[in-house]
Parts: structure tokens; C-alpha cells; sequence
């Protein structure tokens, strides 16, 4: 172990919150001068990368995890952030968050709640780090190199997605029409697919941490969001309002998120 600063799970939790807090109320700021909510996504995919790396250099844990933790969480949240802000700053607001807009208006109440929403999100997502930073175990083993195999398959799989997609609409002759290409032929999110996947990466390093059960807030969660909540139902609804019925015959042939092979349309 090292010296450093050195808090318990939960002061590391309030520090996480205490931050994300202030940088979507910076967020938020951003958004409600350019009326663009898309930047919330911005921040949370900086946001949990920044917390992977605080949460490494202020845990109890060994200095082999706590470092994974820092390069793979941290280069992971940059990756998903950049990427994103690409896209915000290139592009109208995405249709989920205009739908938003059309509902709220300029209430900056319901947009500073939903972006300190986030920010909660934010927190609740980094308990996994918390069970890898405490992680005691020191030396390399199976586990650490499973979760680098993990980690390397699944973040390089999301960013050959996001870029088969950016290919595709960057095309003028596809506008209205849904991307199949790649990955996008077996299922219909497979970006999506790929961030559930890289949170096991976690869960693989914190075996062998006194709270290692935490780490399966991650996959669990994030399942849950994409599944049910803010992932795939919102970008569906906005699927079908744009693209009719070329979306809903995508709909019946191809999975929704877990990759398999398409089926003839009906």
C-alpha cells in the first residue's frame, strides 16, 4: 500500500456526490444557454471516469487494483465522454431530450432536477469502485486478467458501434432510415449492449475485497436502466416517431440487445 489520503467507503461516496453535483449544476448552466440537455450524458460519462480515479487514489485498498481501477475506469469515461461530446456539439439535441423540451419548456426547474438527477446516478454508479479501491488482494491473478480481457472486448466493441453509427448518419442518402451495419445488424443496441458488458469488468476486480458485492451494483443497475428506464425505451420511442415503420420491421428481425442473428421480417 501507499500513503495518500485515505477515506472510508462512505466519505469517498459523499466526495463522489459532492462533485458530480457540481459539475451538472455546471451542466446544467451549459444547457440552459444553449438549450442542448444533451450535455447531461457528457458530464455523467465524465463524471463516473472522473470517479473511478478519485475513488482509486482515496481507497484502503492494494495498489494493484486501486490502479486498474484508475486506468480502466478513467480511460473508459473518457473514451464514452469525448464521444459524446462530439456528438452534442456537432448536432442538434438529441430527439429524447427535445421531446423533453417540448413538454417542459423552459421550466430550468425540472432540467436542474433531472441533471442533479444525474448526478446522483453518478454516486450510485461508482459503488463498484468502492468495492475494488478496498480491495486488500495485491499481487496479479486470474481475476485481474479477466477483467482487462473484459474491459478491452467490451470498450472496444462500444466504440466500434458508436463509429458504424456515426458512419451511417453522416450520410445524407440514409437520413430517415435505420443503420444495420456492423454490430447494428445483430442487434438493435449494441453499444448498449457493450456498456452492460464492460461493468463486470469490475466485479472481476473486486474479488477478494471485504465488500466485493457491491461491484454487482454495476451490471445489475445498469441493466435495469438501459432495459427498462432511461436507455432503450426512450431512444425506441424516438426511433419510431422518426423513422415509422422502417424501425418497427428493424423491430421484428433483429434482438434488442443481446447480439444474435437477424430473422427474416414477416
Amino acid at each position: 500500500r501507499t500513503r495518500g489520503i485515505r477515506m472510508s467507503p462512505w466519505q469517498q461516496l459523499l466526495l463522489v456526490w459532492a462533485v458530480a453535483v457540481l459539475a451538472q449544476t455546471l451542466g446544467w448552466r451549459w444547457q440552459r444557454t444553449r438549450a442542448n440537455a444533451g450535455i447531461v450524458d457528457v458530464v455523467w460519462s465524465f463524471g463516473v471516469g472522473g470517479a473511478a480515479v478519485l475513488v482509486a487514489a482515496t481507497g484502503d485498498g492494494a495498489v494493484l487494483p486501486r490502479l486498474l481501477l484508475a486506468v480502466l475506469g478513467g480511460l473508459w469515461g473518457l473514451r464514452l465522454g469525448l464521444h459524446l461530446w462530439h456528438r452534442v456539439r456537432g448536432e442538434p439535441e438529441d430527439g429524447r431530450y427535445a421531446n423533453l423540451r417540448k413538454r417542459w419548456g423552459d421550466d430550468q426547474r425540472k432540467w436542474f432536477a433531472m441533471f442533479q438527477f444525474q448526478a446522483l446516478l453518478i454516486a450510485f454508479f461508482s459503488l463498484p469502485f468502492l468495492a475494488v479501491a478496498a480491495n486488500p488482494v495485491a499481487g496479479w491473478n486470474a481475476w485481474f486478467v479477466a477483467a482487462i480481457a473484459v474491459w478491452l472486448g467490451s470498450v472496444a466493441g462500444e466504440a466500434i458501434a458508436d463509429r458504424q453509427l456515426a458512419n451511417f448518419r453522416a450520410n445524407p442518402a440514409n437520413k430517415g432510415k435505420t443503420c444495420r451495419d456492423g454490430l447494428w445488424r445483430y442487434s438493435r443496441h449494441p453499444n448498449y449492449f457493450f456498456e452492460w458488458l464492460h461493468w463486470f469488468a469490475y466485479v472481476l476486480l473486486a474479488i477478494g475485497s471485504p465488500i466485493a458485492w457491491l461491484a454487482w451494483a454495476g451490471p445489475l443497475v445498469m441493466y435495469v436502466f438501459l432495459r427498462f428506464i432511461s436507455g432503450i425505451p426512450y431512444t425506441e420511442a424516438q426511433a419510431l416517431r422518426t423513422r415509422g415503420e422502417d424501425y418497427a420491421r428493424y423491430q421484428r428481425s433483429t434482438p434488442m440487445l443481446f447480439p444474435w442473428f437477424p430473422k427474416e421480417d414477416r
